[in-house]
Parts: structure tokens; sequence; C-alpha cells
């Protein structure tokens, strides 16, 4: 019987570029990318003075319970629950500091269709349009008509850092995270600062998506 014909030839070529995409796609981002940490933003509140005292009583000041990324920022030992028109709830939703003129609400698609509500997706501070629901405290209850959003994908820069990449404050970006789920984000806004540290804010579904797991940093590719 006939030994089978083996095209060594094709198997080379066939090898060589199978290796050249591996590498292709483990190659990291090039000397002089834009680079900047990337975190995820999981559902959270940000009250303003009268729900803050309706919520936990007349003169309740926040108590820190540690720092955040940006300077000023920090997560408070408070937490709220929220209660959408289904009568589902979601509990220990953290307060974030220091407080706002206006409550803000910003939670992830999967908690909005948990929930029962519908947010539209916008930058943080824009409630024009956005939706409510009940925020429950140990001593009060808020009926929040409006404020709870998708907070849009979003890269706070250092006025620095924006300067040295020709980036204005606003501006929309496309931006690139190589993990092992690489993905490619449209539609980011820079948010630029001389406060502000470096850095990308992904809500939970996004942070899934692409497969974060810490540490990871966002090319800005456009």
């Amino acid at each position: 019987m006939a030994e089978p014909f083996v095209d060594n030839a094709l198997i080379d070529q066939i090898t060589q570029r199978v290796v050249a995409r591996l590498r292709a796609s483990q190659t990291g981002p090039s000397p002089g990318a834009k680079l900047v940490p990337v975190n995820v933003s999981v559902r959270h509140v940000h009250l303003c003075q009268e729900h803050l005292e309706i919520l936990y009583g007349p003169g309740f000041v926040l108590e820190e319970r540690n720092e955040l990324y940006q300077p000023g920022q920090f997560a408070a030992k408070q937490v709220v629950t929220l209660v959408g028109p289904r009568m589902r709830c979601l509990g220990e939703v953290r307060v974030l500091g220091p407080l706002r003129k206006s409550t803000q609400v910003e939670v992830s698609k999967t908690d909005a269709i948990y929930l029962g509500i519908d947010p539209p997706v916008k930058p943080s501070g824009e409630h024009e349009g956005s939706v409510g629901l009940i925020l429950v405290g140990p001593v009060g209850v808020v009926h929040l008509q409006r404020g709870v959003i998708l907070a849009n994908r979003h890269i706070h820069l250092s006025t620095a850092s924006a300067q040295k990449w020709g980036i204005a404050d606003n501006q929309i970006v496309k931006v690139r995270i190589t993990t092992h789920k690489r993905t490619v984000f449209e539609d980011v806004q820079c948010r630029v600062h001389p406060m502000y540290l470096d850095e990308m804010h992904l809500d939970t579904d996004d942070g899934n998506a692409s497969g974060l797991r810490g540490g990871e940093k966002a090319e800005i590719i456009d």
C-alpha cells in the first residue's frame, strides 16, 4: 500500500503563518503608546445633602471607608438599597463621596434589567432623560424621580497627558484593551482636568466583556 503524500513545504508555510499570527496577537503596545490604567466602576450612588439626611438622618456626615484613585474621591462606609418598579432590590450599594448637588445612581445594563428600569447612557452629571427608582437607607426612603444612568465609557486625563497626546476635553476617542479577550471600545469620552490622574472607567458589563482581571492598561488608538 502506497504511503500518503505529505507536502512538507505546505506544512512549513502553514506553521509559519500560525506562528506569525500568534506573535502578532501577543505584541504589546508600541513605544510611545497612549496608555492609561483601566478600572471597573461597580454600581454606586452619589448623594446630595438633602437625600443623605433623609436616608441617614438630619446632620449626618458621610464616613470615609477608603480613598479612590481620583484625588478627593472616596468610598463611604454608608450603603443604600436600590428598589425598582418590579420590587426587586439591589442591596449594599456603596455611596461615594464627596456629596454632590444632585443625587446620581450609576448601574450597569445588567443591573438595570434586573431592577426593571431602562436608564440612558449618559456622562456623569447629565440627567436629562434619565430615570428614577427608590433609595432605601437605615432612617428613610427617597423616591428619586431622575438621576439613574448607565455611565458612558470615559477616561480621566491630567492636563499634562492631554497636552502631550493632543487630546482635548470631551474629545471622543477609540480605545484598545489587550487581554485574553482583546477588545476595542468606541465612543470613549476624554475628561481633562489638572487634578485628574490618568484612568479609564468601565462598568461591570464592559469590564467582564473585555476580560479585565486587574492591572491592565487601555491604549488610546484614535
